[in-house]
């Protein structure tokens, strides 16, 4: 029996219990199903049997869906759907993916469901950063659009469904015709070679439609739909939405250049743009957005060799403070075993009331008694100077980040405290030399 009607028998795909039917199309059936051995909730996508035996569409399908199962575990990023497993055989074809329990972006592409400018950056920013990992993993997604980014509370999306992903590495050519006509490139309409610059065109189009409301191109087929794809302009977003400053405008327009040597040539370029103009934005409210929080953290010498993916898990981890001159961030005698990072500003740290240091931005306080892995009496005093901002990670919060992002504290950590030697090492040095000129001086005398 059919995988698929064994389903509705048995309640069962695998070894995985079906909960309920999330979503079905033309080609699969999505369900919510449950892991028993990783206790966690799943999405699993199950072909339909008739797609893989259509003779016109079936072997097509067929590559597609083995080049998403290709993917398992291999594109690990918090802003990347994981693909834990996949399954192709005579009786069953599925993958089996990280259940997002939000909805897609497609409703906040509405009219009257827009969300603010800002977040409007914070989303593409972030997904931005997703298909630039999945980028330096040989990976194009070809097929971005507002139903295959997920939304996982806030401004945090993930990105899903690669199967008409094309890989940099692969033997066989790309597979024509895929993608959804709307968010398509000029390339892909007409069948030329792909490159990262085809889903930059494509996040284009979908940040158009989340500032507007409205496709960039529209009409009543898909054959116009591409006619204008190749041949004409939109308006400007601002035309559509007068509050659209003129700095989104131009990153918009960019990204949907038709000629590549004017559009964004790479992920790099379009996220710094995009950290570029919130000045022009201006923020709602106090909270700094997760798009400046970034930024202001990669810019860090303590972060430096984190991947970015690592960094995104750094941040998910941290509490970020700011906090007034002269305010005592750590009392001496106190206990604690969180660590700091300072993203802005100037600390002293003072033991008894004298002053043993001053730290500057990128630098760290508190690591020792982190390093020891337990609550731990505080040695010294830590006081802002001048207004500051810093990062704070508890240990208990640290643990439940990826291994990877364990490490690359750890890494960090070490390099700090080498530096550190090396700096007590040259001071040593420099005040015996000294000592050793009075001494030879007062011999002389």
């Amino acid at each position: 029996m059919r995988g698929y009607f064994r389903v509705s028998l048995m309640k069962k795909i695998g070894k995985y219990k079906v909960i309920k039917e999330l979503g079905k199309g033309a080609t699969s059936v999505v369900y919510l199903a449950k892991d028993p051995f990783a206790n966690r909730e799943v999405a699993i996508k199950l072909v339909q049997p008739e797609m893989l035996e259509n003779k016109e569409y079936g072997k097509r399908f067929r590559k597609l869906f083995l080049a998403e199962a290709a993917l398992a575990g291999k594109l690990s990023h918090p802003h990347i759907a994981a693909i834990y497993d996949a399954v192709a055989d005579d009786d069953d074809n599925y993958i089996v993916m990280e259940y997002v329990n939000g909805g897609t972006l497609e409703e906040l592409a509405r009219p009257d469901n827009l969300l603010p400018i800002s977040k409007v950056i914070e989303v593409i920013f972030k997904s931005c950063k997703a298909l630039d990992h999945a980028h330096r993993h040989g990976v194009i997604h070809l097929d971005i659009k507002p139903a295959n980014i997920l939304m996982a509370g806030g401004t945090d999306i993930k990105i899903s469904d690669f199967g008409a992903a094309l890989y940099a590495s692969a033997e066989t050519t790309q597979v024509s015709g895929v993608g959804s006509p709307a968010y398509m490139s000029p390339e892909q309409c007409q069948d030329m070679p792909l490159t990262v610059q085809t889903d930059i065109f494509s996040l284009g189009v979908v940040m158009y439609q989340l500032l507007t409301g409205s496709l960039p191109f529209k009409a009543n087929n898909n054959y116009s739909v591409v006619f204008q794809i190749i041949n004409t302009d939109p308006p400007l977003p601002s035309v559509l939405r007068p509050e659209i400053p003129s700095s989104v405008d131009l990153i918009v327009r960019r990204a949907l250049y038709k000629p590549l040597e004017k559009r964004y040539q790479n992920w790099d370029e379009l996220s710094q743009d995009l950290v570029k103009c919130f000045s022009e934005i201006g923020r709602p409210g106090l909270a700094l957005p997760d798009t400046e929080k970034f930024a202001a953290v990669r810019g860090l010498p303590f972060f430096r060799n984190f991947a970015d993916a690592d960094l995104w898990q750094a941040l998910n981890v941290a509490t970020w403070s700011r906090v007034e001159p002269q305010t005592e961030i750590i009392a001496e005698g106190d206990e604690g075993a969180s660590f700091y990072v300072l993203i802005a500003g100037e600390v002293k740290v003072t033991r008894g009331g004298k002053l043993l240091n001053v730290l500057r931005t990128g630098e760290c306080f508190g690591e020792m008694a982190w390093l020891s892995r337990k609550q731990a009496k505080r040695s010294a005093s830590v006081v802002s100077i001048s207004g500051v901002s810093y990062i704070e990670i508890r240990p208990e919060a640290l643990a439940n980040a990826p291994q990877a992002c364990r490490h690359q504290f750890t890494d960090s950590f070490l390099e700090l405290l080498v530096d550190r030697l090396d700096a007590a090492d040259t001071r040593i040095t420099q005040l015996l030399k000294e000592r050793s000129t009075v001494t030879t001086s007062g011999a002389g005398v």
